[in-house]
């Protein structure tokens, strides 16, 4: 049986995933409703979708399973390049605002960028390399 992390849902780590997910099914509704360019919408489904992924991942403690990789770093890695990203979009879209939706989605991509940036700084300042740790483990932060 599969055992639930309940301090991560309970973590910063774990809210601001939730928020990212949250966030990223908003900016898929504006995007959705009125038809706006289909790389919005790719990349806000790509969002979600991994970002959820990562949410079961530490939900579930497969990272303890899945030791092949230090899964905090690959994490951070991923949300440092998803603001990046979300943030190009981001002002495309805030930018081009070819109708409301647009531009209500691209505020959302900038919002995602914070939350992804935030949810970086704050993994990496969690992740020890070479120093003792401090008896957490990062990825319940």
């Amino acid at each position: 049986m599969v055992e639930v992390n309940q301090l991560f849902l309970r973590s910063v780590r774990g809210g601001l995933k939730i928020a990212r997910m949250i966030v990223a099914f908003m900016a898929i509704i504006s995007f959705a409703t009125r038809q706006s360019h289909q790389a919005y919408l790719s990349l806000s489904i790509i969002e979600f979708l991994i970002t959820l992924l990562f949410f079961l991942f530490y939900l579930f403690n497969l990272q303890k399973k899945c030791n092949f990789l230090f899964w905090p770093l690959v994490d951070a890695l991923n949300s440092a390049l998803s603001a990046l990203f979300l943030f190009i979009a981001g002002l495309c879209a805030t930018i081009i605002k070819t109708n409301l939706a647009t531009l209500v989605g691209g505020v959302f991509f900038l919002l995602l960028c914070v939350l992804s940036a935030a949810d970086a700084v704050f993994l990496l300042k969690k992740i020890t390399f070479n120093r003792r740790a401090s008896g957490s483990d990062p990825a319940h932060g």
